[in-house]
Formats: structure tokens, sequence, C-alpha cells
């Protein structure tokens, strides 16, 4: 039995994670562009054609950038909330739709999904909670505050992928405008360093071995700045530092990162 994930690339230009679970692969989001999709895949030996479908959090440009190229060329299903693909058409040719709903649970590749709500200024936000071999992935990214309902979905979970998406005084002192800076820290908008590190240090049940810091901002947030919020976090919880180090890992915009198995509490660092 094999369960495992892989950050493609995240961050303001694109976001896409490989789902792997015993020869089934499973996208989540299409934020890169179709070639750089392609290629990311190559890297890690998953022809595209091997790819059984997308799994889309929501409609924004940073996450459906090669939807309509992957779609097209390789015939992928698109699994996304109604409202969702609602939005998407008729800009976006989709080879076929599969409407999902959030607290509605279903199966893929021998993957349990659930879906769940979470906050964002788009059609049908969503996060996912998925399950495969008794062990747990939450997913989430792009909300602007963690709600109740994402504190509990995340409870009991083996890995976190978790948005860290700025600075405070970054984006405060950055060259996005007023308008800008208001959306980002609303509760439509992003999770700031300082939201995550609240919740890893008072709500995080502390199961997790895998705790994966993605969608950082470019240009309001810095990859230093995100872990050691994080690591002070988890100190802050008496949990030592070499544990710390272990659970803390970065995404990154412009390349692979590591492939994450949830079972192995020692899976390859990034070099």
């Amino acid at each position: 039995m094999s369960f495992s994930f892989t950050i493609l690339g995240s961050g303001s230009s694109g976001n896409c994670t490989l789902l792997q679970h015993n020869g089934y692969h499973l996208l989540i989001d299409a934020g890169l562009s179709g070639r750089e999709t392609c290629r990311r895949l190559a890297a890690l030996g998953v022809a595209p054609e091997s790819v059984r479908g997308i799994l889309l959090t929501h409609e924004h440009q940073d996450h459906i950038q090669g939807l309509a190229g992957l779609t097209r060329r390789f015939r992928m299903p698109v699994f996304a909330g109604s409202a969702t693909l609602d939005a998407l058409r008729p800009g976006s040719p989709i080879s076929a739709a599969e409407p999902i709903a959030c607290g509605q649970e279903f199966v893929l590749g021998g993957m349990s999904i659930q879906p769940f709500s979470i906050s964002h200024d788009c059609a049908d936000p969503m996060a996912f909670l998925i399950r495969a071999d008794g062990l747990q992935l939450g997913f989430a990214m792009d909300l602007g505050y963690i709600s109740g309902l994402v504190r509990e979905r995340l409870l009991g979970c083996d890995a976190l992928v978790l948005e860290s998406n700025h600075d405070l005084e970054m984006l405060k002192a950055g060259p996005y405008p007023w308008e800008l800076k208001q959306r980002v820290l609303g509760r439509l908008g992003h999770l700031s360093n300082e939201a995550v590190a609240q919740f890893l240090e008072k709500d995080f049940d502390g199961r997790a071995r895998h705790i994966v810091l993605a969608h950082l901002s470019q240009n309001n947030n810095h990859p230093d700045l995100a872990v050691l919020s994080a690591r002070r976090a988890l100190l802050g919880r008496g949990i030592q530092e070499e544990e710390v180090d272990r659970r803390v890992r970065l995404s990154f915009q412009h390349r692979v990162s590591e492939t994450i198995r949830p079972d192995e509490e020692n899976n390859r660092r990034d070099q």
C-alpha cells in the first residue's frame, strides 16, 4: 500500500499538487501551465496520461492556469463544486465535469475525499480531507481565516498542507495598493504566517508529523519568516527542536517539492 503527495508548485503564480495511491494519480488544482505541469510530472516519472482527474479548490487563475490545456489534451475529468464549474463556463473547455459538494464524501482510486467549506472570495472554495490506508491528509489553501469547521476537519491528520501566504508587516509595507491589502487581510483573503502560528500553537492537535507551508506570496513573505513563525509556535507547545525541524516543510513556486508519505516520519528532505 502506498499513499503520497508531492507539491509540483505553490505560490502566487501557480498551484498544483500530485496525489498518488497505489499507482492511481490525481491532481489538486492546475495552476501551472499545461506544459510546465507535464514537465514536473515527468521529473517524478509520472506520465500525464496516467492522471485520472483534477480536484479543484476554486476558480482563481493561479489554480486553473493549465486546466484548459490538460483537460483538452488528456481528457482529465474535473471534480469541483457546482458554483465553481459554473464560474468556469463558458470560457474553459472541460472534457468532463464532475460536481462535488462540501460535506459529501466520495472515493477515487481508493482515496476517500471529503471536501469542506472554507472562506475565500470566489464561488465555492473548498479544502480537502483525504484518507487512504488509515492515513489522513488535510489540504487547506486560499482561506481568509481558520474557522471552527476547518479546525475540526484538521484534527487527526497525519500530514497537513496549509497556506502561509504573507507576513503581516511585509504586506502592510509592501507594494500592493491599499484595496488589495485589505482583500488579502480580510476574512475572504489569505492566511498570514501569524494566523498559521496561532493555529499551530493553540488549536493543532499535535498529531501531524508533516506540516507543509504553502502558497507563500512572492511579494509579501519570505520562506525563512514562514518557517520561523511555524517553528516558534510548535516550540511554544513544548515540542522538541529536533522534532520541530523534522515536521515543518516548505513548498516552492519554481520547483517540485519533496514527495511526502504520511506513514513515514523521516521522508527525504529537500537539499
